[in-house]
């Protein structure tokens, strides 16, 4: 009798809920991506909240994350590799290597933990392509660096904490790829 009862409010509460909150199932919530980077960064809680706060106002809610690491160097001309684990909100999970090169004003290196929060990939493969950037244009919220990527209406937001020491503006890009590559092209 019970659970006839609270399955009947559930029900209830269901159809009583805001469409848009139910449209909203298949994307993370601010909560979960604070605790999602408070555990990968090992942040307090209202440095990861900050952080989210910003990309939350610009993007709105993500379908996925990829939560990684990567090493770039540049003097001038520069390089950048990465791996991670996407995590899309319904289950599904994939393994995701990034390069790619860079020209500017920049030199120095630096090794980084990274969390790119995805907008608007529905098929996992689309993430498999070029995404432009500019990192001077990045800024910088509680020690984590965050900058944008957009190709083909998908939106990247990469979140990066790391160690080193570079200098400068930069663009390029990011090439997505099942396996590893050496040449970032």
């Amino acid at each position: 009798m019970r659970a006839l009862l609270i399955t009947t409010l559930l029900a209830a509460f269901a159809f009583a809920a805001p469409a848009a909150a139910q449209q909203n199932d298949d994307t993370y919530t601010s909560e979960e991506i604070a605790d999602a980077i408070v555990d990968f960064f090992g942040v307090t809680a209202e440095a990861a909240a900050s952080v989210v706060e910003r990309i939350f106002a610009d993007h709105g809610r993500p379908v996925g994350y990829v939560a990684g690491e990567e090493v770039s160097g540049a003097i001038g001309v520069g390089l950048r590799y990465g791996e991670g684990w996407l995590h899309m909100r319904d289950g599904r999970r994939q393994k995701v290597y990034w390069q790619g090169p860079s020209l500017g004003f920049d030199t120095g290196g630096n090794a980084s933990k990274v969390f790119t929060l995805v907008y608007n990939l529905g098929d996992t493969d689309r993430i498999y392509q070029r995404f432009p950037g500019v990192e001077g244009s990045a800024y910088f919220v509680a020690g984590m660096g965050v900058n944008y990527q957009r190709a083909s209406n998908i939106t990247l937001a990469p979140i990066r904490s790391g160690v080193g020491l570079r200098l400068g503006a930069n663009v390029g890009y990011l090439s997505y790829s099942r396996r590893r590559n050496w040449l970032p092209f």
